[in-house]
């Protein structure tokens, strides 16, 4: 059967993880996706087609990309072939930065539903209201509105320890310490060192904003639940990290994440943040995404 590489799943890749801000309206004869990108509003229908408030034709899904010679590059084994072809129209998608990397500082140790509930109260709070399609949305709160946030503010829309995290990023944005722009046209390496040197990043959070929002492919997030995912199916690639006291961790220090990414980058190539992404969606549903 020949493969379609064009296809989007829609619903599959909104729900995947990666954005918050987004929600479903059915109608009588389609189902649309209403979603906050930073300073934008996208409005998107089962197939894939995008509308929004600024029309600035920003490649949302990612359709530039090549994803058939992404698909040849990371099929390097049975258990990818398999999320592949099971999940193949879903996509990786280019977000705003700045949005995506609050949205993953008020991740940490937290669930989707809390996540979105504390990134809605901080966009109705500090963003601007604005009206697409004729329904009411509150874009994402610039870098210069959280940065001139008190903590305490912050802390009442329900992100808790994170908030000093969440106004410390974004006074760098707003000093230019971090430049998205830049990052984006850095190697994976340097942007790394960077993303992390913000106050309340880590090495799981740093990759996913590089691979959300920065153009860095070979960002893999490892999580205890991915983690966990490598044990089950990849155990070679976390013997070389890992000893015998660690084996049944589900946390890892900083050198055996870096050690471990550099095994997974080995293994699937420059395009590894897509695998993960296969992987990820594979097995959370063989487990009715219990664990989410």
């Amino acid at each position: 059967m020949m493969q379609d590489f064009n296809t989007v799943n829609v619903e599959a890749t909104i729900q995947s993880g990666q954005v918050f801000l987004w929600q479903k309206q059915e109608t009588k004869t389609d189902g649309f996706w209403y979603g906050v990108n930073g300073q934008d509003v996208l409005m998107v229908g089962n197939n894939g087609k995008i509308r929004s408030l600024k029309k600035d034709g920003s490649d949302f899904f990612r359709r530039n990309d090549d994803l058939e010679r992404i698909i040849r590059t990371i099929s390097k084994d049975a258990t990818t072939k398999k999320a592949v072809r099971r999940y193949l129209g879903l996509r990786l998608m280019d977000q705003d930065p700045f949005q995506c990397m609050i949205s993953f500082i008020a991740s940490s140790n937290s669930n989707i539903q809390r996540i979105k509930n504390c990134l809605e109260r901080l966009s109705k709070r500090f963003g601007q209201r604005v009206e697409f399609d004729k329904k009411e949305f509150f874009v994402f709160p610039t870098p210069k509105a959280l940065a001139d946030a008190s903590v305490e503010e912050i802390t009442e829309c329900g992100a808790g320890y994170r908030s000093k995290f969440i106004r410390s990023a974004s006074e760098m944005v707003v000093k230019g310490r971090i430049d998205f722009d830049r990052l984006r046209r850095m190697e994976y390496a340097q942007t790394r060192e960077e993303i992390r040197a913000v106050p309340g990043i880590g090495n799981k959070v740093a990759d996913c904003i590089m691979l959300f929002s920065l153009n860095k492919l070979e960002a893999f997030p490892l999580d205890r639940w991915m983690i966990r995912i490598l044990r089950r199916y990849y155990p070679d690639l976390c013997i070389k990290t890992t000893t015998k006291k660690t084996t049944a961790m589900t946390t890892i220090t900083d050198r055996q994440y870096e050690l471990l990414h550099e095994g997974i980058v080995d293994h699937f190539g420059r395009y590894a943040g897509y695998a993960q992404q296969f992987l990820f969606k594979m097995e959370r549903e063989n487990f009715g995404r219990g664990w989410l």
